[in-house]
């Protein structure tokens, strides 16, 4: 075939390739058509309703409401009544005017363009627009859902969504000037989950760019697709009631299922309020002005010391390190002494103690010792070896780590390095004394109250714990399957029954016999308890206690952070008490005693500055 031809039947294939292309274009395939037609036609969005969230026994924490937002196409928007549109939606006639002015100044940029104009208005305003929407051309209603909360309770844990702005759609392009997005808490985290998709109607304009009907009868019409539900691990009645333990108070309570990881209440005081959430537009400017800083979720994002909670981490340490056993005894002397002068100050009790009276009294002199045990122990070379090798078991309790929870703000607290006190003290000046404060969890440990309750479902568990999260199933598989790997930290289980053991008594020994938690008491719960007095720099001591119940096959693990409380056994012990008792057994005997913490105001206690307006 010479190249004449060759170049004939090439350009003969390439006509008919066209050819087919052109009537696949115009007579088969209606997407194409629409494209062809677009700027005849009119796409009206139709939202979806975002998915529910529920709590773990059935009742919905957030549901929807329908609710309207009024649109406003600008090209075809005609002369009005704008004292008439104004009175029904009570806005400002002079606003309405400029946007309008401006709009008219930018029609060939916005060309059909819709845009939200007035959003989220009432049943009343809407009917009486739906009345007299024929006396507006270009405005329209649209059917849109607001989020409801039927439990006072949770508002941080939730979390708020809002309309997307720009910075947000430059970096999320699948979303829509309009749309709304998850802005914090399970909103945020489960946003691809909660969402939903988007659908549309489409309506064929005449030339005078009026809507005149329903494009091809509403076949190319597609339907919103709802959000999935989400089934949270949360018990609704309990955040409620944690929420309300922490009435003027400042801190956290974290209580988690120890075998799943699963959180059942999680609260941080002073938090935001339904009423707040609810109307997050309104209430935000006043809501960044409280110097307590309610949005600020203290459970997951203040890196606490943790104090003497921390003791059971070096005890279980010590034992499968070989340097101490259940039997070990250290002398107290009001605490230890050391050096040329050296002292760590601890509270009356007898003298020595083994391990598990050490956690029932929780000895100071006891865990000063044992942490030098454990930093000055021969296998290792020099301080160096051993306080990296401490710290590696330490980060497998989930200290100085992120846990991997669903929270989208969670901090890793603080765990220092070999780095840090070289920086104090100078490389190869610092021993086991420069940094004793670590025995009792105080100096540079932080660590968040998420991080002291999975501590106490660690222990609780006998040695593993499981991503603490809050959610049990969604739409979603991939979420549960990602929330039931178990982390073992590397403690044989046997050790665990000293510390076990210490944790018991500290809570159910006969009064008077140096138990530091008896303020949890119980009658038939066995609950195990550590209590943790944590210095502070800013005035009172923060009152810090765990625990889990019952002490064989435990339903609940509990951390609870009071600021400027005093004392771990007092505040904390007793509103830890009641959540172990509203959880296992649903009500509250203990009247007089759940009426005094609610009651008892420690918010004074906290320093705060105002915040600048």
């Amino acid at each position: 075939m010479d190249k004449k031809n060759a170049l004939i039947i090439g350009i003969l294939l390439f006509g008919l390739i066209l050819t087919i292309r052109l009537v696949m274009l115009q007579l088969i395939d209606p997407q194409y058509k629409v494209s062809a037609q677009k700027n005849a036609l009119l796409y009206q969005t139709k939202y979806p309703a975002r998915g529910e969230i529920i709590d773990r026994n059935g009742n919905t924490l957030v549901g929807n409401k329908t609710t309207y937002d009024i649109m406003a196409t600008p090209i075809d928007i005609k002369e009005f009544d704008t004292l008439d549109f104004c009175r029904i939606f009570n806005v400002d006639v002079e606003a309405v005017k400029k946007k309008l002015r401006n709009w008219r100044i930018n029609k060939k940029k916005i060309g059909y363009q819709s845009f939200t104009f007035i959003k989220q208005i009432s049943d009343k305003q809407y009917s009486l627009f739906a009345e007299k929407a024929y006396k507006f051309p270009g405005f329209y209603a649209i059917s849109r859902t607001a989020r409801i909360y039927p439990f006072d309770a949770g508002a941080n844990l939730f979390g708020y969504i809002n309309e997307v702005d720009r910075e947000f759609l430059e970096k999320n392009p699948e979303y829509r000037s309009g749309d709304y997005v998850g802005i914090t808490g399970i909103e945020k985290s489960y946003e691809k989950v909660l969402r939903g998709k988007k659908g549309y109607n489409v309506f064929v304009r005449d030339v005078h760019n009026r809507v005149r009907s329903s494009f091809m009868n509403g076949a190319m019409d597609v339907d919103a697709e709802p959000g999935n539900n989400i089934v949270a691990s949360i018990d609704g009645e309990l955040q409620k009631y944690g929420e309300l333990l922490m009435t003027n108070k400042v801190g956290s309570i974290v209580a988690i299922e120890p075998s799943t990881g699963e959180i059942l209440a999680i609260v941080s005081a002073p938090g935001l309020t339904i009423e707040q959430l609810s109307n997050i537009r309104k209430e935000y400017s006043d809501i960044l002005q409280d110097p307590y800083n309610p949005m600020f979720n203290r459970a997951v994002m203040s890196a606490y010391p943790p104090g003497s909670v921390f003791k059971t981490v070096n005890a279980l340490i010590a034992q499968q390190r070989g340097v101490i056993n259940s039997e070990t005894r250290y002398n107290c002397y009001r605490g230890f002494l050391y050096g040329r002068g050296g002292r760590m100050g601890c509270h009356g009790h007898p003298s020595p103690l083994n391990l598990k009276q050490s956690i029932m009294m929780s000895c100071n002199a006891y865990y000063a010792n044992t942490f030098r045990a454990i930093l000055n122990d021969k296998k290792y070379n020099n301080i160096y070896e051993s306080f990296n090798a401490w710290k590696a078991d330490v980060n497998k309790f989930g200290f100085g780590v992120k846990l991997g929870s669903d929270f989208p703000s969670e901090l890793a607290g603080n765990l220092p390095s070999t780095e840090t006190y070289d920086k104090i003290h100078g490389k190869g000046k610092w021993n086991s004394y420069n940094i004793l404060s670590l025995s009792i969890g105080q100096g540079e440990v932080g660590a968040t109250p998420l991080q002291i309750a999975n501590l106490a479902a660690i222990i609780a568990n006998r040695g593993y714990w499981v991503a603490p999260h809050l959610i049990k199933e969604s739409g979603d598989s991939l979420i549960t399957q990602k929330y039931s790997e178990k982390h073992f930290v590397g403690i044989e289980p046997k050790y665990f029954e000293s510390v076990v053991e210490g944790m018991y008594l500290a809570v159910n020994a006969p009064p008077g016999s140096g138990g530091t938690a008896w303020r949890a008491h119980l009658e038939g719960a066995t609950i195990c308890g550590k209590t943790g007095t944590a210095q502070n720099p800013h005035g009172k001591d923060n009152s810090v206690f765990m625990c889990f119940a019952p002490k064989d096959e435990p339903q609940i693990a509990i951390s609870v952070y009071v600021e400027n409380a005093g004392a771990g056994g007092v505040w904390a012990a007793q509103i830890a008490s009641l959540v172990v008792e509203k959880y296992l057994n649903k009500e509250v005997e203990r009247t007089a005693l759940e009426q005094s913490v609610i009651q008892t105001s420690l918010k004074q206690n906290v320093p705060v500055r105002k915040r600048n307006k």
